[in-house]
């Protein structure tokens, strides 16, 4: 069964977040009261992921992150923000951690996100061993909206990033974050037209909408291009819609304090945290993300 850890030095928090992933099912739940209890504990018994907060006594959130970044480069870490830790919550992206999710709205987004984590901090070892034989490749996809083959295409690009030693395990969870989101967004504001706004007014009203468009013309004929360049040097990743497109110069800047909180800027961010590069084209149907190998090249190297 899946292991996470939740750590929180609030007992009302650590129930509230346990109580949402045990009714998730299929999820063995334990607790940490802070950073140096999570680690007390994980060296224990290694979890699959841990989800964290940020301001606690002995070990923060933010100096968890790195810890197990350092030590438990293949467990991914989500952070639970509260408000007013908007700079540090930046800063642990920054540093480790594969994504968040605001207290406000753990109700809402904590067990999707630990399953979308989840997804892509998988690994099956004999596909690993493949793809480090590896050297460069150019691919295009033609995808349906169909969420199921958006992760099976995440997982197939982490896999040639990593076999390729343009990034590290933890930083193979990052890339996949970045990329279901980019790839997600296409899907569901880009070809489906819903809107971000629609799920901070009601959740399931979005994922609703989104599934009878799939299903229905225009949306349903429209596809999503990913156009693929990688390397042990870079990996460029180009995501194309068919939706009508935006402005995305009126996009607002997911790292306001006013806007951390909200569902809307939540993918930007990771994708600005996690890739070196994120550029729009003019139309807003496009999407161009770029991932560097920050080391020279040797055969135990790590991305940075």
């Amino acid at each position: 069964m899946t292991r996470v850890l939740i750590v929180d030095d609030s007992l009302t928090d650590r129930r509230l977040a346990g109580g949402l992933v045990t009714r998730a099912g299929e999820l063995d739940v334990h607790f940490a009261v802070d950073g140096q209890d999570a680690l007390d504990k994980i060296e224990l018994h290694l979890p699959d992921l841990v989800v964290t907060d940020l301001n606690m006594p002995s070990l923060d959130g933010l100096a968890l992150v790195k810890a197990i970044r350092d030590q438990y480069p293949m467990v991914p870490v989500i952070l639970m923000t509260g408000h007013g830790s908007d700079a540090v919550a930046v800063e642990a992206l920054r540093t480790g951690a594969a994504s968040y999710v605001p207290k406000i709205r753990l109700a809402d987004d904590l067990v999707d996100t630990i399953q979308q984590v989840l997804a892509v901090s998988h690994a099956d070892r004999g596909r690993a061993r493949l793809m480090r034989r590896l050297q460069r490749q150019q691919v295009e996809f033609q995808l349906e909206n169909d969420v199921e083959l958006i992760m099976s295409l995440v997982q197939f690009l982490q896999d040639a990033a990593r076999g390729m030693k343009l990034c590290d395990d933890a930083d193979r969870v990052r890339l996949g974050v970045a990329l279901q989101e980019a790839i997600i967004n296409a899907c569901f504001h880009g070809n489906l037209e819903v809107s971000s706004s629609l799920r901070e007014v009601d959740h399931h009203a979005y994922y609703d909408l989104a599934k009878e468009r799939a299903a229905m013309p225009p949306y349903s004929e429209r596809r999503i291009t990913v156009s693929v360049s990688i390397s042990s040097a870079e990996a460029i990743f180009v995501i194309k819609d068919e939706g009508p497109g935006f402005d995305p110069h009126s996009m607002p800047d997911p790292r306001s304090p006013q806007n951390l909180d909200k569902p809307s800027g939540r993918g930007l961010l990771l994708m600005q945290t996690f890739m070196d590069e994120v550029r729009f084209n003019d139309r807003g149907n496009e999407v161009t993300l770029v991932k560097r190998c920050r080391l020279p090249h040797s055969e135990d190297r790590n991305c940075q």
